[in-house]
C-alpha cells in the first residue's frame, strides 16, 4: 500500500491507496481544517498510517511551502514527528495534478485542458494522453482571494456584487497572461479538480446543469443569489456551510478563468493531486520509506 499527504494552504489531506491489477485502489482520506492545526493533524495521518501495511509515503508541500517564511521550521517540526515533507515547484504540481485527473479518465487522443484552483495557486495543464503540451502554475487561489477581497462582505447588496465584479476582473488579469499559449495549442474538453470546483458543480446542478458540470451562463445568473445567500444567511442549494467561505472567491475565480479561456461547460474531476502522487510512486518505486526531492517529477513536453 502507498500513503500520500497534500500540505496546502487551507487543509490537509492523507489518501492512502493500494495497488493492484493496474490500478490504485483508494482506501480512505483524512483532513483537518487549518494550517494551525497542522503538525497535530501530521501525528493523526502517522497514526493512520501504522494502521495499513504502508510501505512507502509521501508528504508534499504545495503552495503555502513556496510562499511563506517559516515553511522550513514546520518541515523541521514535522520531521522531528517522523514526517518527511518534500516541497514541489509549481509546474511539478501541475504535472501530478493532470497525471491524477487523467486516471479517471478514458484514453484518447484529443487535447485536454486541466485546471487545479487551490487555495492559494491554481495549476493549468493540456495535455494527451500522458503526454504534457502545456503546463503552468498562477499564484491566484480561492484563500488569497478571499483574504484580498471578501474579508468584509458588508451588508449591501449592490456593493458585494460590485466586489465581486472587481475580484473577477483582477483574476481575469492573472489568467490573461498564459491565454495566447492556450489558444495557440487548443483544447477539447476542460476539466476541474479541488475543492472550489466541487463546490460550484454542486450548485450548478442543483440549478440545472448536468451532473458534475459548470456552465458558464449558469454562474452568471446565479451572482445575484450568491450575494443574498452570503449577506443574508439563506441556504443555497447545493451549498455545504462549511464551504460558504470559499463561495464568493470562488465564484470570482472560477468564472474569469472560464471567460479568459472561452470555455463554456467546466467539467469537475473528483481526481487531482493526491491521485497523481499515487500514480507515481506506484510507476517509479524505490526502496524508500519516503519520497525525497530527487525522486520528483521533471517537467517535460511533447511536440504537437
Amino acid at each position: 500500500m502507498y500513503a500520500c499527504i497534500d500540505l496546502g494552504s487551507n487543509s490537509f489531506h492523507l489518501l492512502i491507496g493500494e495497488w493492484g491489477k493496474g490500478r490504485v485502489h483508494i482506501s480512505g482520506i483524512i483532513s483537518s481544517q487549518a494550517f494551525q492545526r497542522g503538525l497535530s493533524c501530521l501525528q493523526r495521518f502517522k497514526l493512520l498510517m501504522k494502521q495499513y501495511p504502508v510501505k512507502q509515503y509521501w508528504a508534499l508541500g504545495t503552495n503555502t511551502f513556496r510562499v511563506t517564511d517559516n515553511a522550513d521550521d514546520f518541515i523541521k517540526e514535522a520531521k522531528v514527528l517522523g514526517i518527511d515533507i518534500s516541497m514541489v515547484s509549481g509546474l511539478q504540481e501541475a504535472v501530478l495534478v493532470y497525471a491524477g485527473v487523467i486516471t479517471s479518465l478514458s484514453e484518447k487522443d484529443t487535447h485536454r485542458l486541466v485546471i487545479d484552483i487551490g487555495d492559494g495557486s491554481t495549476e493549468i495543464i493540456i495535455g494527451k494522453r500522458t503526454n504534457l503540451l502545456f503546463a503552468e502554475s498562477l499564484p491566484i487561489g480561492c484563500v488569497t482571494w478571499r483574504d484580498q477581497f471578501f474579508s468584509n462582505a458588508g451588508h449591501d447588496q449592490k456593493e458585494l456584487e460590485r466586489k465581486m465584479d472587481v475580484a473577477a476582473a483582477e483574476a481575469r488579469h492573472v489568467f490573461k497572461a498564459v491565454a495566447p499559449g492556450i489558444s495557440r495549442i487548443g483544447w477539447h474538453k476542460a476539466y476541474a479538480s479541488s475543492g472550489a470546483a466541487k463546490l460550484l458543480a454542486s450548485i450548478c446542478q442543483e440549478y440545472g446543469c448536468s451532473g458534475g458540470q459548470i456552465k458558464l451562463d449558469t454562474l452568471h445568473t446565479l451572482k445575484h443569489k450568491i450575494a443574498e445567500c452570503i449577506l443574508e444567511g439563506r441556504d443555497l442549494v447545493g451549498l455545504k456551510d462549511r464551504r460558504r467561505d470559499l463561495l464568493l472567491p470562488g465564484w470570482s475565480v472560477m468564472i474569469a478563468l472560464m471567460e479568459s479561456y472561452k470555455i463554456d461547460t467546466m467539467n469537475f474531476s473528483a481526481t487531482a493531486l493526491r491521485e497523481g502522487m499515487l500514480d507515481f510512486m506506484v510507476k517509479n518505486e524505490k526502496p524508500l520509506k519516503a519520497m525525497e526531492e530527487s525522486d520528483l517529477p521533471e517537467v517535460s513536453f511533447a511536440k504537437g
